[in-house]
């Protein structure tokens, strides 16, 4: 079984070949098991599910905390299932170290905090960087956002501090997403 790293946490990629939708609706629900541990409710937690577990497709889940909301996507497996194991697995991690306090609630809501427009603001920040809205190649991210990064630069000639600053958040926002 291979071994992947995602947020900072290894754990086994699983393969699932039958059953996505069932699998789909258990991981949904352990999601909002894990997430009663902090007191939330059902209610209090959204997991979209896809019809059709095994289509290529992100997964998510959101949930409000202390006034903030928080929510976490992944959309790097091949199947939408597959994509909701990494983010049940994620959060899993996440609440583990948050009870047992390796994590404070501060890093907690820190490490999941989004906008609620999140999925638009990568979109955009995508197009800004020119590349593909469905990329997830962090390397080429990376390579666009230092190119652009030389001619945008407020020292260099026909620099933009305005470009310069969206440019530096879009980087932000989409390697929040990939790391």
């Amino acid at each position: 079984m291979a071994i992947i790293k995602v947020k900072g946490y290894e754990f086994n990629v699983i393969t699932i070949k039958d059953s996505f939708h069932r699998r789909s609706l258990q991981y949904k629900n352990k999601i909002i098991s894990v997430l009663k541990n902090l007191d939330l409710t059902e209610d209090d937690v959204d997991i979209p599910l896809e019809p059709v577990g095994m289509k290529k497709a992100p997964a998510s889940a959101s949930w409000y905390l202390e006034g903030y909301y928080l929510h976490y996507s992944y959309n790097s497996d091949n199947k939408f299932v597959e994509n909701l194991y990494v983010v049940l697995k994620v959060i899993e991690f996440e609440v583990h170290a948050l009870l047992n306090k390796q994590k404070t609630m501060e890093e907690f809501i820190h490490a999941f905090s989004e906008d609620k427009d999140v999925q638009e603001q990568r979109k955009k920040a995508r197009e800004l960087l020119g590349i593909d809205e469905k990329s997830l190649d962090l390397d080429l991210i990376n390579k666009r956002y230092r190119e652009l990064a030389k001619s945008l630069h407020p020292d260099m000639p026909g620099g933009d501090l305005e470009k310069f600053k969206a440019l530096n958040r879009a980087h932000k926002i989409l390697k929040r997403e990939l790391t």
